[in-house]
């Protein structure tokens, strides 16, 4: 449901970003870019070997069973089996995950009651700057990549003054655009599902649990999320830029 206005930014968006990587590639083509042996992606050093991504996502005390996720195998003659419906619970914490293709960086919980600002995400990625230091031996020197969305602590004037002290890149992002996000499309969906059916008595015992997940992620699985970033643009770009074709030809017929 975008308008025509959000899907012109996000075509030129996704036109920067893969002439990024064809400069990092020294190639006009992008096509050709992909994960090599070792699990890397080759020739493309400045970008996806240093790009970190993050967001945030609430997570309920409560979380049910999705009806996929409740269904089970049953003959023909088999009676119908019952489900109770159970909502959400109202109790929930924000979680907010700094990740890249070699594992989760940092994990950031905030019990109920609070909710993330500017401050608060500045204070966190002082903690990040940390975390990478001991995690990332040299990226802080040849430069952080951050991918993240425009939500209002990302773009807040406090956030940008401390992205430029540091000097780190932000790599833009489409507006609404959850499928070119990593966390959105490829993280938060697993935790989701891993915690469906789960309830918890405290704030405690759900950060534990998210934590305890979190850390036991396997490393093949993340680095999925971060390679799929440079398909998703090819693939977006392309469709979008079909679509506004459409549109511009309906347009000439109708007048």
């Amino acid at each position: 449901m975008l308008t025509e206005d959000h899907k012109l930014q996000r075509v030129e968006i996704l036109q920067r970003l893969l002439q990024r990587c064809q400069q990092d590639n020294g190639d006009e083509d992008t096509t050709h870019i992909g994960v090599g042996p070792g699990g890397d992606f080759q020739a493309n050093n400045n970008l996806f070997d240093n790009l970190i991504t993050d967001d945030e996502t609430w997570v309920h005390l409560n979380t049910p069973e999705t009806k996929r996720d409740s269904m089970t195998l049953k003959h023909l003659s088999s009676p119908v089996t019952k489900k109770f419906k159970v909502q959400r619970s109202a109790d929930k914490v924000m979680a907010t995950v700094f990740w890249d293709a070699k594992g989760v960086i940092l994990s950031d919980i905030l019990p109920q009651g609070q909710c993330i600002n500017a401050a608060r995400y500045c204070s966190t990625r002082d903690r990040l700057k940390e975390a990478i230091r001991r995690k990332r031996t040299g990226l802080l020197r040849r430069g952080v990549v951050l991918q993240h969305d425009n939500a209002t602590p990302h773009s807040a004037n406090l956030t940008q003054q401390w992205l430029q002290r540091y000097g780190w890149e932000i790599l833009p992002h489409p507006a609404h655009s959850p499928d070119l996000a990593p966390s959105d499309f490829h993280l938060f969906g697993p935790l989701k599902r891993h915690l469906g059916g789960m309830a918890f008595e405290t704030d405690d015992d759900l950060i534990s649990e998210l934590r305890n997940w979190f850390d036991n992620l396997d490393i093949d699985f993340l680095r999925v999320g971060i390679n799929s970033l440079l398909s998703r643009w090819q693939k977006s770009s392309g469709r979008v830029n079909f679509n506004l074709c459409e549109f511009q030809i309906y347009l000439i017929k109708t007048l």
